[in-house]
């Protein structure tokens, strides 16, 4: 007979397999994932932007320091993403939201904005650039999944759904094209496309919105002029080879001059200004020229396996937002990249989108690595991660970034509100000063001189007996109404005291059954000891069944196993 499917997929038989059963399999992978593509993608900003910064500044390492600078500051913001609690982030999305927007706006103001390149985009703090489009896409991604995760709870209808993510998402379109910036814009459509998506929109509906959004990008990309150009250079490949397919032509030179194994780390040809943007948009072409055909099925197996790790999240998670959030982001990114590769190998025009923390971009890694250490988070939040955590299964090296132990998810109180006010309240009703502490101490009552949450706590007080209220006497007036008289309750009278021959005869006094009579023996302590050669006392008949039968005041014994003693005493009598 063959085995039922529960039984064939209950145990994992690889050590692989073993492994990702584990309960934390899916944090390790993320960390892991996120680990490799930023190592990589700083190798590979050295090595492609080298000549272009000492060409320009005349230190090969300038435009690599600040990506440096970047990533560093993108770590911090993934541990920081790693303690964040969840019911905090979503609290602060909203707010994050209008913070984004008025960036938005403040970078078109002339004299606030830098423009570079034909577009202004950016915030200068010093030799540091920062790009807010960047940030919007993360708040945007997280406050969709939280308004979509409160209202699904809620059970709104389709029109509540839409109404307040679409507009909002609307007005921030319009912003970034103005910058202008359709490759952002595309990214920011993908975020929102995801969520509706993932809430479960109607397929009429989603199809009509995305049919939509199609067309408004196409109106867009016709609207301005190098915007049409890359579009009739991809639709006529050749046509213009020295001017609008400059770039993508020199991009298919590079790979194909890579081969199966590269050309070695930093041997590239292409980034000596023959492609431009090399560190940048099309970096994935010096990849594949320096590293081949293995070194780009390496960036493709990283993204696969980041692809299967945030959709593993997602579907293990309880709680409705994490499931919205992980899966909406996991999409962004597949998709930014797959647009990048895309144009560079032909087959989607030019649009600009970068390659996640591989491309040359300060504000793209660090906003991208924030994304990924919240998805981290939520892997922490799996249910069998909260209990392989409770129970203290935590590696010893994650112990060390002393990271919070996540809260299990509660679909009465997503929000911990109803916790944290029990809490307060539970505070309230015993004051630091009040409450009992725990233990002893020496020459005092118990909890003297105990002290709790850094504050001494007060010796506790005797309780005051209750006064009893005077009951009225038989014939008194009680509410208006005449007493009848009390009839006493008579005393409890205490149990008769065995004498000393009833416990040497093991007997009770009137009234105590055997087995009663045996207990108290057995607690008041060994009987007296005979002299040589007595006789033991007599036993009542019936005292193996306890009284039950022969002796009918029950004065025998319950049934026992006779010590050998007793044998030796009679034969030698």
């Amino acid at each position: 007979m063959g085995k039922s499917g529960a039984e064939k997929t209950s145990t994992p038989r690889t050590p692989i397999g073993v492994w990702l059963a584990g309960p934390l399999a899916s944090f390790h992978l993320i960390v892991t994932v996120s680990v490799l593509l930023t190592v990589l993608g700083l190798v590979m900003v050295l090595s492609a932007s080298s000549v272009e910064a000492y060409a320009a500044d005349g230190s090969a390492y300038s435009l690599f320091t600040s990506q440096l600078i970047f990533t560093v500051l993108g770590a911090a913001l993934f541990y920081v993403a790693l303690r964040l609690p969840i019911r905090l982030l979503r609290r602060v999305s909203f707010p994050a939201l209008i913070v984004s927007v008025v960036l938005l706006v403040m970078v078109l103001i002339p004299g606030i904005g830098d423009e570079v390149g034909g577009g202004r985009r950016w915030f200068t703090i010093g030799s540091l650039s920062l790009q807010p489009s960047e940030t919007t896409k993360v708040v945007l991604a997280i406050w969709g999944a939280h308004l979509l995760a409160s209202r699904r709870r809620e059970n709104a209808t389709i029109k509540e759904m839409i109404i307040p993510l679409v507009p909002v998402s609307m007005l921030i379109f319009v912003l970034v094209v103005l910058e202008p910036n359709l490759s952002t814009t595309i990214a920011l459509g993908i975020i929102v496309v995801a969520l509706l998506w993932f809430a479960g929109l109607p397929l009429k509906i989603f199809g009509a919105l995305l049919g939509g959004g199609v067309t408004l990008a196409i109106i867009a990309g016709f609207t301005a002029g190098y915007r049409s150009a890359r579009i009739r250079a991809w639709l006529n490949p050749g046509a213009d080879s020295q001017g609008a397919d400059y770039q993508s032509r020199q991009a298919k030179y590079s790979l194909a001059d890579g081969g199966l194994f590269g050309r070695g780390l930093g041997q590239s040809r292409a980034k000596w200004s023959y492609l431009p943007n090399a560190h940048n948009d099309f970096i994935f072409a010096i990849l594949g020229e320096e590293l081949g055909f293995i070194g780009c099925a390496v960036v493709f197996g990283l993204f696969a396996l980041f692809a299967y790790t945030g959709m593993r999240i997602a579907a293990r998670s309880l709680d409705p937002f994490l499931k919205l959030m992980v899966s909406t982001a996991t999409v962004w990114t597949i998709g930014q990249a797959f647009i990048n590769i895309g144009y560079v190998v032909g087959l989607l025009p030019v649009t600009g989108l970068q390659l996640p923390l591989i491309s040359a971009g300060g504000s793209s890694t660090a906003m991208t690595l924030f994304m990924f250490g919240v998805i981290a988070n939520a892997a922490r939040h799996e249910p069998a991660a909260i209990a392989a955590l409770q129970a203290g299964r935590e590696p010893r090296f994650w112990r060390l970034l002393r990271l919070p132990s996540p809260e299990p998810y509660s679909p009465q109180d997503p929000f911990g509100v109803r916790s944290k006010q029990a809490r307060k309240a539970k505070a309230k009703k015993r004051p630091v000063g009040t409450q009992p502490a725990m233990g002893k101490t020496r020459g005092g009552p118990p909890g003297a001189g105990k002290y709790v949450a850094g504050k001494p706590v007060k010796p506790a007080q005797p309780r005051k007996a209750p006064t009893k209220q005077p009951q009225p006497r038989a014939g008194q007036m009680s509410a208006g109404r005449p007493t009848a008289a009390r009839t006493p309750k008579p005393a409890k009278q205490s149990p008769p005291k065995r004498s000393q021959s009833a416990q040497r005869a093991g007997h009770t006094a009137v009234g105590a059954s055997g087995a009663e009579s045996w207990r108290a023996e057995a607690w008041e302590g060994p009987r007296p000891r005979r002299s040589w050669g007595e006789q033991p006392p007599p036993r009542p008949a019936g005292w193996r069944d306890g009284g039950q039968s022969g002796d009918p005041a029950g004065g025998g014994r319950p049934p026992r196993r006779r010590p050998a003693v007793f044998d030796r005493e009679r034969r030698m009598s």
